[in-house]
């Protein structure tokens, strides 16, 4: 641990000036999530785990059936063919780390997963319900017949269309809770990417929108992700541009999503930082950055024991 220095606490005798140096990480200080992560390398590292080159997160012991470890901060995952295997590494983060181990991976990071017969499910339904009841959208008097499309059909949203909205904290709160949704709804995407380029000034015509985007949240609120076993894994990669949409830039948005098996591990919907002076232009942007995050995530797949991929 580098060297840090305190203030002596209140209550300890010490001649003025006196400074106390720390022999380990405190909670708080800006050092002490560097510290806890170099920790838990060392203890790793020393159980003969490879750290990923492709992502530092990602620990693999390669085995006759495998073990892998997913770090996020201070939480943990530990998945593998052999529940005996994985016994022995949660025995010495628990001597080392003193560890809570809950069990069988049914909440992760505000996720939800299910395994049901080889199937495995995420979702969000418990945050989307959270905040469709936040929303208040539950108490307006509304069509018993819920909206089909994230956007309503032909839906064009200038920034200066409509009034300014009174208290544009409750549209950005909303708007920044839908866009953790996304991580389980990739359909929710581009309604996202549109509405967010109005948080700085948005209008009663955005809000409406956003609106209209609740509902349909209502509708999809089970939905999620299905991950299914598979004998072969095809991985493939669907990329589009929307070009000069943003009539006030005039720059491009990006598309992507990439599937693994029949389960989509990969999308994104983002404004292109650059001006596209052709459609063609556009599209390129869009494959270079579907293909340079195909490639990672071929290398990622390659460290988790996956090589066979069909192309």
């Amino acid at each position: 641990m580098e060297e840090v220095y305190m203030k002596t606490p209140e209550g300890i005798d010490a001649p003025p000036g006196t400074v106390c140096r720390l022999k380990k990480s405190l909670y708080g200080l800006k050092q002490a999530s560097r510290q806890w992560f170099s920790n838990l390398n060392e203890v790793l590292l020393a159980l003969e785990y490879v750290q990923s080159e492709n992502d530092y997160s990602l620990y693999i012991k390669h085995t006759t059936t495998g073990i892998v470890i997913v770090v996020y901060v201070d939480d943990i995952l530990l998945t593998g063919s052999d529940t005996t295997q994985i016994l022995h590494p949660k025995q010495v983060l628990d001597v080392k780390l003193s560890i809570k181990d809950v069990g069988q991976l049914h909440f992760f990071l505000g996720f939800e997963i299910g395994h049901v017969d080889g199937v495995v499910t995420m979702s969000q339904c418990k945050f989307a319900n959270e905040l469709i009841e936040e929303s208040g959208i539950l108490q307006q008097s509304v069509s018993s017949k819920l909206p089909v499309t994230p956007l309503p059909l032909n839906t064009k949203l200038f920034p200066d269309e409509g009034a300014l909205l009174d208290a544009p904290e409750y549209y950005r709160g909303i708007l920044g809770k839908l866009n953790f949704l996304t991580n389980k709804r990739h359909v929710l995407s581009f309604a996202v990417q549109t509405l967010s380029q109005f948080m700085q000034h948005p209008r009663d015509s955005h809000l409406t929108t956003l609106t209209h985007l609740l509902h349909y949240v209502k509708s999809i609120v089970g939905q999620g992700i299905i991950v299914q076993e598979s004998t072969k894994l095809f991985l493939a990669g669907y990329s589009d541009s929307d070009w000069v949409v943003c009539r006030t830039t005039r720059r491009s948005v990006t598309g992507y999503i990439i599937t693994l098996g029949n389960s989509p591990i990969s999308y994104k919907s983002k404004k292109q930082t650059t001006i596209s002076r052709s459609s063609s232009e556009a599209e390129y942007r869009v494959m270079a950055q579907a293909g340079a995050k195909v490639t990672w995530l071929v290398r990622l797949l390659q460290d988790l024991g996956v090589s066979d991929l069909t192309p």
